[in-house]
């Protein structure tokens, strides 16, 4: 019977896969001081939010008891009483201190003029500022990307000026402007469309008919906001596409014998698709925060509406919860680009 001979491993070998091995795991190092650092970004962040959320509105707004009592003849003890209920006849920094923990908590206070508790208030009105924000962002995106591909890569033709000259335009129309330009022509001009609220009070009961009306009442609003939004996704992914026209690896592809059209798609349109993302990100963010105006022309009920009116009085608790919840969520999605886009980019791992 022949011995079995086991091959032992040569030095080369080893040392190969030691240097494998010393490669990812300097590569997950380096992930995870990046993930930390990102993440201890977005923590000061958040907690300067804190502060900002509660001495900002104190330092704007008007005294709460006033406006509450406007309309109501109350006696020195009434307002005193009041004032007490409210808690604001504690000292600033108790305030703050009572606030600071309630948010850990979870608690954001309860709202003066609604009487229920601000989360329950953000999560009843989340769904509709969702349901215009995610539907007019993925219009404007897809709308955008679609423009500006073929305007860079039709660079200097009537296409490609039309349309930067459209972009330019819309872009630098006030968000409330352009909602009551939609408001005149397609409500009240045509009388194609409903001008405020989600649902009518005369639409009958039913999954369908609400659902059919809801999408009725959505329409102005996501014209306005996409009209704005989508302006910037042309202007950044024609001037992505122009930055990836003069590259070697475009010209390759042609001297192979692909058509222009599959270059396009193939290659230049996924390179330049990386500032896209991080953009797409950041309104992720930032349109839920803009729908305040928007929200407000149409009356829209959703979160923008529900800040706006909580303005008035100043309602305190309810303005922290939703400047808190609307910071937090820019905060979290620029955190997220910046995750995603470490791994679309391999210059930013390499940094």
């Amino acid at each position: 019977m022949q011995p079995t001979l086991t091959a032992e491993p040569s030095p080369d070998d080893s040392a190969g896969s030691a240097a494998l091995d010393a490669k990812r795991d300097a590569r997950g190092s380096s992930f995870l001081r990046y993930l930390l650092m990102k993440l201890g970004g977005a923590a000061i962040s958040l907690v300067m939010v804190l502060f900002s959320a509660f001495f900002l509105f104190r330092i704007l707004g008007g005294d709460p008891v006033d406006a509450l009592t406007r309309d109501v003849p109350t006696t020195p003890a009434e307002r005193a009483a009041l004032r007490k209920q409210l808690g604001l006849d504690e000292p600033l920094w108790v305030q703050f201190v009572d606030y600071v923990t309630g948010v850990v908590r979870g608690d954001l206070g309860t709202s003066y003029q609604y009487q229920q508790p601000v989360t329950e208030l953000i999560g009843e009105r989340l769904p509709a500022t969702l349901l215009l924000t995610i539907t007019a962002l993925v219009v404007a995106a897809s709308l955008g990307l679609w423009i500006g591909t073929r305007a860079g890569w039709r660079h200097g033709s009537t296409f490609d000026k039309a349309n930067v000259g459209v972009a330019l335009t819309l872009w630098s129309a006030p968000t409330f402007w352009f909602g009551l330009i939609v408001i005149m022509v397609f409500a009240r001009g045509l009388g194609l469309f409903p001008i405020n609220g989600m649902i009518s009070p005369i639409t009958p009961p039913g999954f369908w008919p609400q659902t059919l009306d809801a999408l009725h009442h959505l329409v102005l609003p996501v014209l306005t906001m996409t009209a704005v939004v989508y302006a910037q996704y042309v202007l950044v992914m024609r001037s992505s596409v122009l930055d990836e026209m003069g590259n070697d690896y475009l010209t390759t592809a042609r001297a192979k014998g692909l058509k222009d059209d599959l270059v396009r798609r193939r290659h230049a349109v996924p390179n330049a698709l990386l500032p896209t993302v991080t953009l797409l990100f950041l309104h992720l963010g930032g349109v839920v925060g803009g729908a305040i105006l928007t929200e407000t022309v149409f009356s829209w009920p959703g979160l923008g509406l529900l800040a706006y009116q909580a303005l008035k009085i100043p309602d305190l608790p309810l303005l922290q919860g939703t400047f808190v919840f609307f910071s937090a969520v820019v905060i979290l999605a620029n955190t997220a680009a910046d995750l995603v886009y470490r791994f679309l980019d391999p210059r930013v791992r390499a940094a």
